[in-house]
């Protein structure tokens, strides 16, 4: 079973290259399930039920959240929804919704948790605590189980990944925008990568407009963030999945560009 995951889908631009690249790669029969982060799918703040069924429309079979989770009214109602859209599950009890989801496809069924990392990030529960809890309880053991750790600091996420070695299939970090060049399978059979990159505007600073951000770094006064335009890139990680032991043969990092 080969697992598409995506990095956070930034905008307009990344859903254009999504929507243009993943059909293909599904067509040709490179991949059999996909899974993307649609945290920033609206204008780079949040998600809405339109732009879940246009990610789901286009070929992912499960979209994960995370910190703007709820930036958009309507996330609330789609947390609500039966659509497999998964937000953290360390984000509050309070929360609509599920922060695992198992998917079924027609190469077999995995499970997908969400969580939030806790290091230079708001205030959320425990991630390790939190994974914990769901793998001794609700979340089924008969199925391979992703993560996305959605998370700021990059030792945070090299943490959970030994954390959860050999206990679910891949581990993979999302929030940073930046794809790293870590993928690989940990000793006892985890894929693992800190962080899947992006699926947005190529000359940007992590998917906004250039000059605000170096005017807000120069001289330290707010700008206005908007997503910048320009040719688009998707970057991620296809993890090989065993269904009989439910863990990973291979993580391979993957790009593709305008």
């Amino acid at each position: 079973m080969k697992i598409l995951c995506i990095g956070d889908v930034v905008g307009a631009p990344g859903r254009r290259i999504f929507a243009a690249v993943v059909p293909k790669l599904r067509a040709a029969g490179e991949v059999q399930a996909v899974v993307v982060n649609g945290e920033n799918a609206a204008a780079g703040r949040g998600i809405t039920p339109a732009l879940a069924d246009e990610l789901l429309g286009a070929g992912a079979d499960a979209i994960t959240l995370g910190d703007h989770a709820w930036d958009q009214k309507e996330a609330l109602a789609l947390a609500a929804s039966d659509r497999p859209v998964v937000r953290p599950a360390n984000g509050g009890s309070g929360a609509p919704g599920r922060g695992w989801r198992v998917v079924s496809t027609p190469v077999g069924r995995f499970c997908v948790v969400n969580l939030l990392g806790r290091v230079f990030m708001n205030p959320a529960d425990n991630p390790f605590e939190a994974v914990d809890a769901l793998l001794a309880g609700p979340v089924p053991r008969d199925v391979p189980v992703l993560v996305d750790f959605h998370a700021e600091a990059t030792s945070e996420k090299i943490a959970m990944g030994w954390h959860l070695d050999g206990r679910v299939a891949a581990v993979f970090g999302t929030h940073t925008h930046v794809q790293t060049a870590d993928a690989t399978v940990l000793p006892k059979g985890t894929g693992y990568v800190t962080d899947l990159g992006m699926c947005g505007p190529v000359r940007s600073v992590i998917g906004r407009e250039v000059a605000p951000v170096v005017r807000k770094f120069v001289g330290g006064m707010p700008q206005k963030f908007d997503v910048a335009g320009g040719p688009a890139a998707m970057t991620g990680c296809v993890f090989d999945v065993d269904p009989a032991t439910r863990l990973c043969r291979s993580a391979t990092a993957v790009r593709w560009a305008e």
